[in-house]
């Protein structure tokens, strides 16, 4: 009988792996400890880590002390769900769990659940430090960014106006102007969440800035917003970088990207059913935003720019979520309802329909019971890399302690 550790993969177990990776470093003329040694235990035990943990508490403890003086209420976490995040970017197949007989799947973020906590008329907003598992395709060029398990601050608050699927499908002129002042709304706010966690950096961590050869400057309210669409070279590599010597500041916005189903793009849908090409939407029809940060050295210039934090107002009208859930390929054919609110086709709905089945539930009036909401979510990992790299950082890797770089020799080891 196996260990309950020895998990079978393709005939695989844990052990075999671990085995055969230790055979390949003897061959190489490295012993198992040596490797350890090198690859971890040296990082653990060396001054230039703790100085990046006492970053990231006083990061964590600023993001969540901000969120709970705004009434905004903390939730459970959700590692394993029938439906997650599909992302827009590449990633391998989201790896499955059987528990009971029943597949779930790990969750790439926890967009939905969020969004569903919002639809208690007694919750203002939801916070959660949450698990994320994104397996990245591994890249011939180094990416020092990544990460395939990682912690989000993830936010979802209510908004403010409260729209009516007239207002959505009749008034698009007024519903436009009201969904930019929510989206102003959002930036507002997150803009706050990070003043505060920068003061609290600076106040609990500020030797260890110094240590690590970078520092911190209260940023300004609004930081600077680029339009994705309205600036050159919006499509290549080097996008986010390039803006950032252009900001000239450490953290400014990039609005208008058109990617996840989830993320409002205005107006989208019309009553007959008809929507944009995709190639004729613009970034002021999309009503999302990047968070984009960059060290700041002790000389007083900047480095290179990265996203760390992705967010947007989202669809709530039940039509216009399934529209781009079909449209973006997340969903092969539409939900069939019979009258008493079964799902004809299910099996066709992959893990969806429980989350779509929420969204086509109306109350007593008629209106529907999805929520309006804005949110994001802030990698904790990611935002330390943004604002630590320099110096003494070079690499995700060294402002954790179980990095797992996809671009890095495999196996992870722990």
């Amino acid at each position: 009988m196996k260990s309950c550790d020895a998990v079978d993969v393709a005939g695989t177990t844990i052990g075999d792996s671990l085995e055969f990776f230790q055979t390949k470093l003897a061959g190489q003329g490295v012993s198992f400890s040596q490797y350890l040694l090198d690859s971890y235990v040296k990082k653990w035990t060396g001054e230039q880590l703790a100085h990046a943990l006492k970053v990231r508490t006083a990061l964590v403890l600023g993001l969540q002390e901000f969120l709970v003086s705004r009434g905004i209420i903390n939730i459970d976490r959700v590692s394993l769900s029938p439906v997650t995040d599909p992302l827009c970017h590449s990633v391998e197949h989201v790896p499955v769990i059987l528990f009971q007989n029943t597949p779930y799947r790990t969750t790439h973020s926890m967009i939905y659940s969020k969004m569903l906590a919002c639809i208690s008329p007694h919750v203002p907003g939801v916070y959660i430090d949450s698990p994320n598992i994104r397996l990245e395709l591994p890249s011939d060029t180094p990416r020092h960014k990544y990460l395939i398990d990682f912690s989000q601050m993830d936010i979802e608050l209510k908004r403010t106006q409260q729209l009516s699927e007239e207002d959505y499908f009749d008034r698009p002129q007024e519903t436009a102007a009201a969904l930019a002042q929510e989206r102003d709304r959002a930036l507002d706010f997150f803009e706050d969440v990070i003043i505060y966690s920068v003061k609290k950096i600076l106040a609990l961590a500020g030797d260890s800035l110094t240590a690590l050869g970078v520092t911190l400057a209260v940023p300004q309210k609004p930081f600077p917003r680029f339009y994705k669409d309205e600036e050159d070279g919006h499509d290549g590599p080097s996008f986010e970088k390039r803006l950032g010597k252009k900001a000239g500041v450490q953290f400014f916005w990039v609005l208008g990207l058109l990617r996840e189903n989830y993320d409002l793009v205005y107006p989208y849908l019309s009553r007959d059913g008809a929507r944009p090409a995709r190639e004729s939407i613009s970034s002021r029809q999309v009503f999302n935003y990047d968070l984009c940060a960059a060290p700041l050295y002790t000389d007083g210039t900047l480095g290179d720019a990265y996203e760390v934090l992705s967010g947007g107002l989202r669809e709530w009208v039940y039509d216009a979520i399934v529209a781009r859930l079909l449209d973006n390929g997340i969903l092969r054919e539409a939900p069939q309802f019979d009258e008493k609110g079964n799902l004809l086709n299910m099996a066709a709905l992959e893990g969806y329909g429980p989350f779509i089945a929420v969204a086509h539930m109306r109350n007593e009036q008629g209106q529907g019971l999805f929520p309006q909401v804005f949110g994001g979510g802030l990698g904790i990992e990611r935002t330390l890399f943004a604002l630590l790299h320099g110096p003494r950082v070079k690499d995700i890797d060294e402002v954790t302690c179980f990095g797992k770089n996809p671009d890095k020799p495999l196996p992870f080891l722990f």
